[in-house]
């Protein structure tokens, strides 16, 4: 019998026969020890850590009994909607909005503000007859309004921030505005610098031009509100402010939920409506989509539902003055480090530094030294400390990036005794340079006809050749990286993070 020529692709199997359980979970934990680890208070980004005994547990059992339950369908799966009328109601009470305000449960940050920026598009669209939108936004605006435009087809209008404050300019963003804008654009704090752009002002401003305003709360959102409470002040930044159209905040940032976990909410229903997709014009069932996705497992809104549900309010309240107690503790220990300068006034947990050149009779304050910055992020991170580079732009200084969580309480003494001998450290290492020749063909590259080939050769010469991993230390890298023009830098980073997410055969 002749072998079918059709079934050759299929003679590989895609997976092996089948493995027992515990040697399958026994991997998984083996993959981990590679990663930093997410609780503990040592890494200061992309982790918040309440530091609370039970929690994750609490979180991974409520995910577990909602994991098969398809939130697609509320009408079949009515807890569903039980649940996230729970986690909404919530946010918009924290957030002051007005009776009648709704919102959506979203998969994170990144998803609540592409809806936001998919309903001022189309409110635009419908009430003014906008029909090539702009976006109005700070440069510090997180990169998600970028995304958010590209996918929507807006033209984002980028705004500089004062240059001492790190804040948006009200005045600039209010002249930004024209006939085409669909939604200005405020962070509450900016992801980069932790610092509150002057929301009241550049409310007021959209408003009188009749343009919807988003404030990003994505990181501030849940924490700002108890720290009022637990005595801070915190100015107007939310729907207390009338010329506040939406809000996105995340629960899986200072609420401590698992990812992802957001909210994004609207002053009323009608900007809401804006939001979902619906279609019945096909065979099947009609498709009502308040999100981007359709089928989603309800795991993820159960566990913040718990999360939030037994935490609660004096629960919410403490954990808000323990990241204040941190942020106090790390504040004054690197105002009192030589060379260190803080960026900004941080207001809302994050906290943004670089490192100076010594001071000089001819330089009594010092310039920015991205080397030295570059080679102590490394030298932290022998240490056992992730703090997450940020590199230069439009001016502005490049600079190392905490997060500081309930968890980084008791840690803050400790990274600031390694802080010193840490820097001691790196300015006896040799400079990070990058190859003046390379830095000068880039200038002329084109990187939407830079072949593949050439994207790997430089990538090679960078250290990031395929298959080679991450280099131990980073900073030859990130220095090379800061001399390439911006649109050149992200196609390099678009290669190298896919040769990273490469299928790996059985």
């Amino acid at each position: 019998m002749q072998p079918d020529p059709t079934a050759s692709a299929h003679e590989t199997p895609a997976l092996p026969a089948g493995r027992p359980a515990a040697e399958i979970l026994t991997e998984l934990k083996a993959l981990r020890t590679a990663d930093a680890p997410t609780r503990g208070g040592r890494t200061f980004a992309y982790v918040y850590d309440a530091g609370r005994e039970g929690l994750d547990e609490l979180a991974a059992e409520a995910y577990a009994a909602y994991a098969t339950v398809n939130g697609l369908d509320p009408t079949v799966f009515p807890s569903v909607a039980r649940l996230e009328n729970d986690l909404v109601g919530a946010a918009a009470a924290l957030l002051g909005a007005p009776p009648g305000a709704q919102g959506t449960f979203t998969s994170g940050g990144t998803e609540s503000i592409l809806l936001a920026v998919k309903t001022a598009r189309d409110h635009a669209r419908s009430t003014r007859g906008v029909t090539d939108p702009q976006l109005v936004l700070p440069s510090t605006a997180h990169a998600a309004f970028h995304k958010a435009a590209a996918y929507l087809g807006l033209e984002p209008v980028v705004v500089p921030v004062d240059p001492v404050t790190y804040k948006a300019n009200p005045t600039a963003m209010a002249a930004a505005i024209t006939p085409r804008t669909a939604l200005v654009v405020a962070s509450a704090p900016s992801y980069a610098h932790g610092v509150i752009d002057p929301v009241a002002r550049i409310a007021e401003a959209a408003a009188e031009h009749e343009v919807l305003c988003h404030v990003d709360a994505c990181i501030g959102g849940w924490l700002l509100p108890y720290l009022r409470r637990a005595g801070r002040t915190v100015e107007p930044f939310d729907f207390s402010l009338p010329g506040v159209t939406s809000i996105s905040v995340d629960l899986h940032k200072y609420g401590y939920a698992d990812k992802g976990a957001s909210v994004a909410l609207y002053r009323n229903a009608e900007l809401r409506r804006h939001q979902y997709f619906a279609h019945a014009g096909w065979p099947g069932y009609p498709v009502v989509n308040p999100t981007v996705q359709g089928t989603k497992s309800a795991g993820l809104l159960a566990q913040a539902w718990a999360v939030l549900q037994h935490i609660g309010e004096d629960g919410y309240t403490a954990l808000a003055a323990r990241v204040a107690e941190a942020s106090d503790h790390l504040l004054e220990g690197l105002r009192t480090t030589p060379d260190i300068h803080i960026l900004g006034e941080p207001e809302a947990g994050l906290v943004a530094f670089t490192v100076l050149t010594s001071a000089t009779p001819d330089r009594p304050s010092g310039t920015p030294d991205l080397s030295l910055l570059l080679h102590l992020a490394d030298e932290m991170r022998v240490r056992g400390w992730y703090l997450q580079p940020q590199l230069s732009f439009d001016g502005l200084p490049p600079n190392l990036h905490l997060t500081l969580t309930p968890a980084t309480v008791d840690r803050v003494e400790a990274l600031l005794t390694d802080l010193p001998e840490a820097l001691a450290t790196a300015r006896t290492l040799p400079p990070a340079t990058a190859d003046p020749a390379l830095t000068d063909l880039a200038a002329t590259l084109d990187p939407d006809t830079l072949t593949l080939e050439d994207v790997a050769g430089i990538l090679a010469f960078a250290g990031l050749g395929e298959g080679g991993g991450l280099p131990e230390r980073m900073a030859p890298v990130l220095f090379l990286l800061d001399a390439l023009p911006g649109r050149l830098k992200e196609r390099l980073l678009t290669e190298f993070v896919g040769s990273v997410f490469r299928p790996r055969t059985p």
